[in-house]
């Protein structure tokens, strides 16, 4: 047909695929992936360091017979997590499998087998790499304008009324469509700025107040978190915290399309969902 006389013919069918966009700048393509490794590999070195005493305590002082609040252990060949008085059976996954008498199997620790000297190792290595990563993003994210354009929750987005929807969406699994889905949306921004400006900024800071060489420095440090032992309780929690926001992640990553999904993190290029899914 003539495109003059049939000018609808010139649109793409509600169900069309969408054309890809550029969606994922380099510089957050990189800080990604650099990320990405550096926590899993804190968080699987951090369990090696975490078997050597697999004790929690709050305040100044914590050795074998003083009260924890939380103990991965064993007794006999049964594991268990015990949160104050509060105990839950782990055999075969934390305290005790069948090749493994460690709190946390080698299935999840760096390296694959119990060394706390290597383990400390791979973990300050990887600590650094966080730390220079996350200062580098920080630079660029103000620079660029990256943080107050594509992270910052609008006057609108930071209503309950327009939060408590989003939630909604989510748990009925559906996602943004169209040109909104070149944005993040409101419980992303909250969870990646959580993370950027609390979550890795404890857990830098309280792994500094468990280095006593850093003690030296930074005394104050003790202070405000309330003894070395409080300080190892928060990194633990920001790990599981950390642990908890990557299982979140890749969930919505595979109900979100993780083919379109990885491609925009990997090559920047996305493409948009078809908005006729907003009528389903």
């Amino acid at each position: 047909m003539d495109s003059e006389t049939s000018p609808v013919t010139l649109q793409n069918p509600p169900d069309a695929p969408q054309k890809l966009v550029y969606r994922t700048r380099l510089p957050v393509r990189i800080w990604h992936w650099v990320n990405a490794l550096s926590i899993f590999a804190l968080l699987m070195s951090g369990a090696t360091i975490f078997n050597a005493h697999p004790r929690l305590y709050w305040g100044k002082f914590g050795a074998n017979y003083d009260q924890p609040w939380l103990v991965i252990g064993k007794r006999g060949q049964e594991g268990f997590l015990q949160l104050g008085s509060f105990e839950i059976p782990t055999t075969g996954l934390l305290g005790y499998t069948t090749y493994s008498t460690k709190a946390i199997p080698p299935l999840f620790t760096i390296p694959n087998y119990y060394s706390l000297a290597e383990g400390r190792q791979w973990h300050f290595f990887f600590a650094w790499a966080l730390v220079i990563s996350l200062i580098a993003f920080l630079i660029y994210a103000i620079l660029s304008k990256h943080l107050s354009r594509d992270l910052a929750l609008s006057s609108e987005e930071r209503k309950p009324s327009h939060l408590w929807q989003d939630i909604k969406l989510h748990a009925r699994l559906r996602f943004p469509t169209g040109e909104a889905a070149r944005a993040y949306n409101p419980l992303q921004k909250i969870a990646y700025l959580g993370v950027i400006f609390v979550v890795i900024p404890l857990v830098i800071l309280t792994g500094m107040t468990m280095s006593p060489n850093l003690n030296a420095a930074f005394p104050f440090l003790l202070d405000i978190f309330g003894g070395r032992q409080s300080a190892r309780s928060i990194h633990f929690l920001c790990a599981a915290a950390l642990c908890a926001f990557i299982f979140i992640h890749l969930l919505m990553v595979v109900l979100a399309g993780p083919i379109n999904e990885l491609r925009s993190i990997v090559t920047g290029w996305y493409r948009l969902p078809s908005a006729r899914k907003d009528l389903l």
